[in-house]
Order: structure tokens, then C-alpha cells, then sequence
């Protein structure tokens, strides 16, 4: 009997464990994406959120406090590609937004694919597929691992925030492109038309409801925390004299793409929560045993960034907004999906700079790099130097020379790549050169040549790598931007919230190739394939 009674008792555990085990498993991933997100716009505007977005998040959830980008450049493509593959763009190869294609000396674009159609649109917005990302994300890994039962969708303003994220095998992304028409799209790389659910978002009056006044959430006088309304440094919208509140966007959108306007404000933000909530509903995602994946990426906090600046009002305005939005979307999982059922993500795809000319006007040193100046000045160099200009193409601090040149030369390429390192070290804001060969041997685990190295992918990038100053930037003079490796582009936040999550915080280092790992460890399922990132175990529960 007594055995019996064991048998019994060990059979009840066994079992429970085990349903316990895979009940800890959520029913949804949301991968959550704040484009041009700097991580000090949490404790910033903090006083300013509520009880159930943001800190809703940090306060249920873990906080990874010190986290960082860990190659360069900092831009959405390759932001996007590294949060979910797990690499850099070393291994994965989205080395910037666009790039120079050695091969077919053109223009390369990260989603770009004109081999599929466009569907939604009759214009070529909808020509994109993942085919350049040369790795798989951990949404790819778990539809294998359900034998494709669990799916995937990705969501953002952007083609590429949309595209990438979702992976190779994604059932769908679908990205807006604001025009005349105010309508979401996708490609026929996932599907031949957009399911009846879309269609009927895009034929309701949703969008054309954001086309409304646009003014600060709460009284302005207590937006303490950002610049004068009225200044020099921002850029604004075509059509009105000054960049302060508020904003008709209505009236204005005439003159700044009709619907387009709506993704540099913060009714983006809404209409891109609308569209992921009806994605939800439609596609069923969270409803059975397979674990599916939402991507939602929030593009338009980047287009205010880089229209108005870092320490404007509107950015400010813009985060207070998505607080109330992520609150609304976080109220909705948890009616559609199930308190305790889906787990999040949220991070940025990099961060931004002060505007120069603000930093300047403050004393700190920082400036504008004028690359048609610096194109015409190495020219002018290699002619005298070497009687022909070998300068192919220059990217975002990338230098394609033309080989084709070089061999009718009879010339080193190892010279000649040292002589271009030689003479533009010399020029004004630049602050590091270095050849594609030193980049590609560095062994240097921390400073500007770990960053470069992690991100040259030896195929696509550059055969000469400049770095300009801290601060210095080839932008114009009004609203903010990224893509270097300082502190200001690489430090964003990483909170992970919900179902398999330990509640808690970190100042240990963690980095943007961590968050696939963690959430391949959480859901059990292989690693992406050309992962080099490490699992934040703090978070998970044990």
C-alpha cells in the first residue's frame, strides 16, 4: 500500500511539474522596438508616466539598466537585424540601413527586394523581403521548432522595423506608407493579397481620425525636462513659420505628404498599437499551445527625433504619448491574451545625439562633418597621389576603392588603402582611420575597434573605416541623429515583462545580441543560427 501510495504521490508531482513547466511557457511574444529610444528618456520623463505603460514594465518586470549596442553603425536596419538574430552586423550582414554593393556597384537597401510585388499599394513601397539578413532570428527558430504551428507576424511604420524583425519564415509584416492613401501594406514575399482584417482597417476612417490638432498631452509649462517650445534647433513641418505647439496637422499635411505626416508625431505610435491589436484578433495569435511572436516596432519617435531633436518638447510629448499607448496595448494582451500569458521585450534600435549645435552653443565640443567637402578633398589627394581618383564610393564612414583601377596601376592595395588611412587622419573631425585589414584582425574587446570590428562584415563593408569625433556628425544643423559608436547611440533600454520573467534590475553589461538568446532560452528552442550573443539569466526564472 505504501508503495502504491508513492507511486501515487510521485506521479501527482511528476505531472504537475510538468504542467507547471509548460504552462510557464507564454502563449505570445511581443517584441517591442522604439526606434531612436536613448535609454535616459525612462528616468527623463519618468515623472510624466503613468502607473501602466512604462513602469508598468520596470516595475513587474526586469530592468537591464547598463545595456548597449556593441558594434557600429547604430541605425534601424541593423538594429533591428542584431535584437533579433542575436549577432551583429559582422555575422548577419545588414551593415546599414542602405550600402554600397561591391558587386553590382549599386545601392543595396537592408529590406529591398524587386524580385516581389507590392500588396495593398500600387507603388513599389511593398517590393521587401528579409533575403539580404544572412542569419536566422529566434522568430525564425521558433517556427521551426513548432513545425511552423507557431506564427509570426511583424508590425511597424517602417518596411525594414516590419521585415526584418520578423525573419525569414514570418506568416506576415506589414509596414504604412501614409501617402494619399493612409494605407498598410506588405509584399507578396508573404502573401498574394492582405487578409480581410487588414483591408477593412484601411478602408475605416482609423487614420484619417489622427489628422487632428497635435498638441502637448499636458500643460506645457510642466514639461520641464526638454527646451524652450521655441528655438533654433529644431526643424518642423512645411507650412507653418515655427516648430512650437501646436500643430494642425490636418491643414499641414498638404504640404508634408498627406498621410505621411502621422509618422513624424506621436499619432504613429497609436496607429501602429491599432494595427497590433487588430493583427491580433485577426490572426488569432496567443489562442493555442504553439507560441507565436508579435514584432512591433515604433518608428515614429525617430522621425521626431530627427525633426526636432533629443531635448525638444515634442520628443518629450511623444514618449508621454507612447506611455499611454503601451498602457493601452498592455490593458488589451491582457484581456485578449491572458494576464500572465505573453511575454515582452521592449528595447531601442539605438539611440541619438544632442543636436550639435545646441552641445556647441553650451560648450561642448561637437560639430558637422561635411562629406561632399571630404569627398572632393580625397579626390583631389589620390589624383595627386596616384594620378587617377581610386575613390569608388563613399558610405557611412566607409571607403570603397575601385580595384579595377588599382590592378591597371600596378598598385598595393595594402599601400594604397595605408596611404588613404595616412593622409585622412589629418582631417578636420576625424578622430580614427583604420584599413579594412586591421579591422578585420582586431582582437579588442572593448573601445572603438571592438564596435567597428563587430560591425565590418568583410563581403560588404568598406576597404578604408574613418570614425569622426565624439559628437560630430554628418546631419544638418536642426534635429538630432545617430550611427556612432559613443555612448549617446549605444546605450538603450532593456526591459524584459510578463510570463517566465523574474521581477528585478541590473547595472551588469548586457548587450543588444543578449535579448534573442534570452528568448530562445525562455521559449526552449535552438539559438539562431549565427548567434553570439549570451542569455540574460538574471531574468528568466529558474
Amino acid at each position: 500500500m505504501k508503495n502504491i501510495l508513492f507511486l501515487v504521490l510521485t506521479s501527482f508531482i511528476f505531472f504537475n511539474c510538468t504542467a507547471q513547466e509548460k504552462s510557464s511557457k507564454p502563449k505570445l511574444v511581443v517584441g517591442i522596438v522604439v526606434d531612436q529610444m536613448r535609454y535616459d528618456y525612462l528616468t527623463r520623463f519618468e515623472n510624466h508616466y503613468g502607473d501602466g505603460g512604462f513602469m508598468r514594465i520596470i516595475n513587474e518586470g526586469f530592468n537591464a539598466k547598463n545595456n548597449h549596442y556593441n558594434y557600429v553603425p547604430t541605425a534601424t536596419g541593423p538594429g533591428h537585424a542584431s535584437i533579433f538574430t542575436g549577432t551583429t552586423p559582422k555575422y548577419h550582414g545588414i551593415i546599414g540601413n542602405s550600402w554600397y554593393d561591391k558587386e553590382n556597384k549599386t545601392s543595396a537597401y537592408c529590406a529591398g527586394d524587386d524580385s516581389y510585388e507590392s500588396v495593398g499599394t500600387k507603388s513599389s513601397a511593398g517590393e521587401m523581403s528579409p533575403h539580404r539578413m544572412l542569419t536566422t532570428t529566434f522568430t525564425d527558430e521558433n517556427r521551426l521548432h513548432t513545425q511552423f504551428k507557431g506564427k509570426t507576424i511583424g508590425i511597424s511604420i517602417k518596411d525594414r522595423g516590419a521585415v526584418l524583425p520578423a525573419g525569414h519564415t514570418a506568416n506576415a509584416a506589414y509596414w504604412y506608407e501614409g501617402g494619399k492613401d493612409g494605407n498598410w501594406i506588405t509584399s507578396s514575399f508573404y502573401r498574394k493579397e492582405l487578409p480581410k482584417w487588414a483591408k477593412e482597417f484601411n478602408k475605416s476612417d482609423i487614420v484619417k481620425s489622427y489628422l487632428k490638432e497635435w498638441n502637448t498631452l499636458y500643460d506645457i509649462e510642466s514639461y520641464i525636462e526638454s527646451g524652450d517650445d521655441e528655438n533654433k534647433f529644431e526643424g518642423g513641418f512645411d507650412g507653418k513659420k515655427k516648430a512650437t505647439f501646436p500643430y494642425d496637422l490636418k491643414k499641414l499635411s498638404k504640404e508634408n505628404g498627406d498621410y505621411s505626416i502621422l509618422k513624424s508625431t506621436p499619432y504613429g505610435n497609436s496607429l501602429v498599437v491599432d494595427f497590433a491589436m487588430e493583427a491580433i484578433k485577426g490572426v488569432d495569435l496567443g489562442k493555442d499551445n504553439f507560441t507565436d511572436v508579435l514584432t512591433v516596432s515604433f518608428s515614429s519617435p525617430d522621425y521626431v527625433g530627427h525633426n526636432f531633436g533629443v531635448n525638444s518638447k515634442e520628443v518629450q510629448d511623444t514618449y508621454i504619448r507612447l506611455d499611454k499607448d503601451l498602457e493601452r496595448f498592455l490593458n488589451f494582451l491582457d484581456t485578449q491574451v491572458g494576464k500572465g500569458e505573453f511575454t515582452i521585450f521592449l528595447t531601442a534600435d539605438h539611440g541619438a545625439i544632442d543636436v550639435p549645435a545646441y552641445l556647441k552653443s553650451k560648450n561642448i565640443p561637437a560639430g558637422y562633418f561635411d562629406g561632399k567637402k571630404f569627398r572632393t578633398k580625397l579626390s583631389e589627394f589620390s589624383k595627386s597621389k596616384f594620378g587617377k581618383d581610386l575613390v569608388e564610393k563613399i558610405g557611412y564612414g566607409d571607403i570603397f576603392l575601385n580595384k579595377d583601377k588599382l590592378a591597371s596601376l600596378k598598385l598595393s592595395e595594402t599601400d594604397v588603402k595605408q596611404s588613404f588611412v595616412d593622409e585622412i587622419i589629418s582631417y578636420k573631425h576625424i578622430y580614427k582611420v583604420y584599413t579594412s585589414n586591421e579591422i578585420k584582425n582586431s582582437n579588442q574587446h572593448v573601445g572603438i575597434e571592438m564596435l567597428l570590428h563587430n560591425g565590418h562584415n568583410q563581403k560588404r563593408s568598406g576597404d578604408v573605416i574613418f570614425v569622426l569625433e565624439p559628437s560630430v556628425i554628418s546631419y544638418g544643423k536642426t534635429g538630432s541623429s545617430h550611427g556612432t559608436g559613443y555612448n549617446f547611440d549605444t546605450h538603450i533600454p532593456l526591459l524584459f515583462y510578463g510570463a517566465g520573467i523574474v521581477p528585478g534590475q541590473t547595472f551588469e553589461r548586457t548587450n543588444i545580441i543578449d535579448i534573442a538568446p534570452t528568448m530562445s532560452a525562455l521559449l526552449g528552442i535552438a539559438f539562431p543560427n549565427g548567434n553570439t550573443g549570451n542569455v540574460v539569466s538574471a531574468a528568466l526564472k529558474k
